[in-house]
């Protein structure tokens, strides 16, 4: 009963959670307990006292915590416009690939931690100049995805033919998405300062007019309106914006207070890089009993296996032998568990036939068996799934992005794509508050980024969480109905092209073509 309620509260009741400022806020003592901290070194304090600090502590217009990649995405929008270039950001992450650029060469073994980008993804860095440093590395577009069911009963076949695009997407190493970022930053002349440490506290000042103590040569400022951040080095720094892009376990979201809601799915995901004999041009994903596995190209006779399954399933791959898991994935993409699907239209009939109208279109495209794979080429790592939705995006001065805000199941590879655009959404905004001299920390400005963004979250999420639900169960009536599915979305053009709009991050759901 609790997961029903926790699920309604998610799909149903977001546009309800708008309002942080009336929930979603603990007090000092509660949010440093969910820190784990005590009151002092680690919460959010709200402070009566102004004060006052000088003119070289001047603020930072905002202070992005977490350098990942979808941190690096809001910076780089940032620095690549006409009306942000010139705000001075500060970037909070331990990470020390920020400090030092990291060298990626092509004849490097590709990293098993990839994304697969859609063409709107694809779009917002070609805005921003960084796809042109993607293009200098190794990725791997691909024009075309076959999903099938291990039952036998039906696959569906996606071309980007079928909607007018060159491409459905684009494999690419995590470390390449993130070092191109940089590459593209480090082009402008943009303000930026990184603080190579931890999030600490948060404190934040009411708001009033700023003043200039004009008995001083050098200005000094009230700390009215700004929040104050405290790293764990003993640094400190003062903002009107703090972006919390710090990931599914966001410090941000916690010395905030803002409230979540999500479950465990009791699953695994196995994520590796296999190699083959021949180049892989096509994703691949089978849905298995305990979960779907995914072969996705990365380029040079290289691929990506990202594999769900239970933790106990997961324990006993990770640690087969190389020669051992290599045959365990070929059994999983090839006739293990159930036979290859046979074409609707391999008796001369059309089962659709009675909707009329041009609703065959990839028909002649007939079931296809993966390429083999014949070595595995790095570590596997496992990891747990879950999802997670944070019921309030803004604060005054607070707002959260990517894994910080929502978590979701690697079903579709579609969790870094809504991160990208949660960055680049939230990058146009703070312009537009720029444009009209808005201060860009006030709730009404912050609230055009969460009314975009949370129902576009929300939708994907209830999508791929639906798609878990319906592939986890193994029973006839059942398998018949996934069955009927693929057939329609293979062979009902309409239905086909808005899945495949939808999917390539077009905010459209597949319902409503």
């Amino acid at each position: 009963m609790n997961r029903l309620v926790a699920r309604r509260n998610l799909y149903s009741n977001h546009d309800q959670l708008k309002f942080p400022w009336k929930r979603g806020f603990c007090s000092g003592g509660e949010a440093a307990a969910a820190a784990g901290s005590s009151p002092s070194s680690g919460h959010l304090n709200h402070q009566d006292k102004h004060g006052t600090f000088t003119g070289n502590e001047q603020p930072y217009d905002l202070a992005i915590v977490g350098g990942g990649m979808v941190g690096m995405a809001l910076a780089c929008s940032l620095a690549t416009k006409p009306l942000t270039k010139h705000l001075k950001v500060a970037i909070i992450d331990s990470n020390p690939a920020l400090a030092k650029k990291l060298s990626i060469k092509r004849e490097d073994p590709p990293d098993p931690r990839v994304s697969t980008v859609t063409p709107a993804t694809i779009a917002y860095f070609q805005d921003a100049g960084a796809w042109q440093h993607v293009q200098q590395h190794r990725h791997a577009y691909f024009d075309k995805m076959q999903v099938w069911d291990y039952t036998g009963l039906g696959y569906t076949t996606y071309d980007a033919r079928d909607v007018d695009k060159d491409v459905l997407g684009c494999v690419v190493e995590n470390r390449v998405l993130h070092s191109s970022l940089l590459s593209r930053i480090e082009d402008t002349d943009f303000q930026k300062m990184i603080y190579p440490s931890r999030l600490a506290s948060m404190i934040r000042y009411p708001s009033s007019s700023l003043k200039a103590d004009d008995n001083t040569r050098e200005a000094s400022y009230t700390k009215a309106g700004l929040v104050k951040l405290e790293m764990s080095d003993g640094s400190s720094l003062y903002t009107k914006l703090v972006v919390g892009a710090d990931g599914a376990k966001s410090q941000v979201r916690t010395l905030a207070g803002f409230r979540t809601t999500g479950w465990n799915y009791s699953q695994n995901a196995i994520i590796c890089t296999v190699e083959h004999s021949v180049e892989n041009h096509t994703a691949w994903q089978r849905f298995l009993p305990d979960g779907p596995i995914a072969l996705l190209p990365i380029g040079n006779n290289f691929s990506n296996i990202v594999w769900t399954m239970n933790p106990e399933q997961s324990s006993d791959l990770t640690a087969m032998n190389e020669d051992e898991f290599v045959k365990a994935v070929n059994h999983a993409l090839d006739h293990g568990y159930g036979p290859h699907p046979k074409s609707s239209f391999s008796n001369g009939t059309n089962k659709f036939s009675f909707l009329g109208g041009n609703l065959t279109m990839s028909i002649n495209e007939s079931f296809e068996v993966p390429p083999k794979v014949v070595k595995l080429a790095s570590k596997r790592a496992a990891f747990p799934l879950s999802l997670m939705h944070a019921n309030d995006y803004i604060a005054k001065r607070i707002v959260l992005i990517g894994d910080a805000a929502h978590a979701v199941h690697p079903l579709a590879g579609q969790g870094v794509n809504l991160g990208f655009g949660d960055a680049f959404t939230l990058s146009r905004i703070i312009g537009e508050g720029v444009a009209v001299g808005t201060d860009i920390g006030e709730v009404s400005l912050l609230r055009k980024y969460e009314a975009e963004r949370k129902p576009a979250n929300v939708a994907m999420m209830a999508l791929l969480d639906g798609f878990q639900k319906l592939y986890s169960v193994d029973f006839g009536p059942l398998n018949a109905l996934r069955a009927a599915a693929f057939h329609a979305a293979n062979y009902i053009s309409p239905l086909k092209r808005s899945i495949i709009s939808y999917a390539s991050g077009e905010q459209r759901l597949p319902m409503f073509p």
